[in-house]
């Protein structure tokens, strides 16, 4: 019996989660520093991104995995395989693109230790369900801005034609074909609506605390930011920016069975036909 207030699991609705062996070429000096269109703040900004996506993917293989031999439904356990896949190739291209980050002067070595650390005391002091809670909210976040890119031109365009588009793009292509796993396996195991509103609340807490303040701390490297007037002219361009949340048409709100699921559905099809904009995204190099 379920109880008053919670949602009974759902049959899973048949997705293609697949995995793309995908490798990106990073030539030295392909990219100028503030890559972002020249722009002080998110280029930081994207830096620290990147940077937390590889401990970040690790966090939530394992807060899935652990519930892999719980799921009967075949079709949600392909998915699962297919989001771990996805996930580990994730993690892996970020990787590789945040040692060129690094060597152009973002620390993105620290942010990855200082977030593989926390998430390591995660894994320790709290349950495993929470764990997957945490990851459903956060997979709320990374579908959100993947429908956001996915379906902005002006928001592309900052990233000009750079592998850094490439990744991001391929990256949430792929954010848009998982982006209710790990919360259906949360339903399926068990998970209450009262834990998953209060992991949604700690964990979005704690991401923008984290991507606030991992920004600052990453431009203090860059002496850029230590002209007044270019960092005002960047601060005020960002709420101009079409990727500001507030000037997003792209809403991620809860569905009438209690998904986080953006409104948004064409962007994956947009995205195989290369009609995102004039210059579609380049095929990235086979993996060898």
């Amino acid at each position: 019996m379920t109880a008053a207030g919670e949602h009974p699991p759902q049959p899973v609705p048949q997705r293609d989660v697949r995995v793309r062996r995908v490798r990106f070429a990073h030539p030295d000096g392909a990219l100028r520093h503030h890559y972002v269109d020249g722009d002080l703040v998110t280029s930081h900004a994207i830096a620290v991104l990147s940077a937390t996506f590889p401990p970040g993917e690790d966090f939530f293989v394992r807060a899935v995995g652990r519930y892999r031999d719980q799921i009967t439904d075949p079709e949600l356990a392909a998915q699962v395989r297919g989001f771990i896949g996805q996930e580990v190739v994730h993690g892996r291209e970020h990787d590789h693109l945040n040692r060129v980050l690094q060597r152009m002067g973002y620390p993105t070595a620290l942010t990855h230790r200082f977030i593989e650390r926390v998430l390591a005391l995660f894994d320790r002091r709290l349950p495993p369900r929470v764990l997957l809670g945490f990851t459903a909210g956060l997979e709320h976040y990374t579908a959100t801005i993947a429908e956001r890119l996915l379906t902005s031109p002006e928001a592309q365009a900052l990233l000009g034609d750079t592998q850094v588009r490439e990744i991001l793009l391929w990256h949430a292509l792929e954010e848009s074909e998982h982006k209710a796993v790990a919360f259906d396996v949360y339903r399926t195991v068990g998970g209450s609506e009262h834990m998953r509103i209060w992991t949604m609340r700690v964990i979005s807490t704690l991401l923008i605390l984290h991507v606030i303040t991992g920004t600052a701390l990453s431009m203090l490297t860059d002496r850029a930011a230590y002209n007044p007037v270019r960092l005002a002219r960047s601060l005020a361009r960002l709420r101009r920016s079409p990727s500001w949340p507030a000037r997003s048409s792209t809403i991620c709100a809860p569905t009438t069975d209690g998904a986080s699921t953006p409104t948004t559905s064409t962007a994956p099809n947009c995205w195989r036909a290369g009609k995102l904009n004039s210059s579609a995204p380049k095929a990235p190099s086979p993996a060898t």
